[in-house]
């Protein structure tokens, strides 16, 4: 394993193919053929040619990956005392079903969508949802 002080030197050097290497550590729809595009500043984009789905990597490449038993996310509230354990294949079907629920209420690709919901479990099941 490298040192934090050899991965910095490496970042400083070259901070370009650095962080082109650490995209990989993600599934891309389309990778980036740059990491910073600095040609509108200050509008600075980060992989800004590239393309991915953030719930794919956060939970269905998990799933298929042989994972979908373990915890994906816990969640223990000091106000309610609720304690909750979702596991990536559970947490997947509620996605699954909320996104389902709104393609049926007409949601498409490209909308604005509102979550407006406490720290609980199911704010991130319809944050993954869209």
């Amino acid at each position: 394993m490298a040192s934090y002080k050899s991965v910095y030197n490496e970042a400083r050097q070259d901070p370009e193919k650095f962080w082109l290497r650490a995209a990989n550590a993600i599934d891309w729809t389309r990778a980036p053929t740059r990491a910073l595009d600095d040609s509108n500043p200050p509008f600075y984009q980060w992989f800004g040619d590239g393309v991915f789905n953030t719930c794919y990597n956060a939970v269905d490449r998990h799933v298929l990956a042989g994972n979908g038993a373990r915890p994906a996310i816990l969640y223990d509230s000091p106000v309610t005392g609720r304690k909750e354990s979702l596991t990536y294949s559970g947490l997947l079907a509620r996605v699954e079903r909320i996104a389902g629920a709104m393609a049926e209420r007409g949601g498409r690709k490209g909308d604005r969508v509102l979550v407006y919901m406490p720290m609980i479990p199911e704010a991130a099941v319809a944050m993954l949802a869209c």
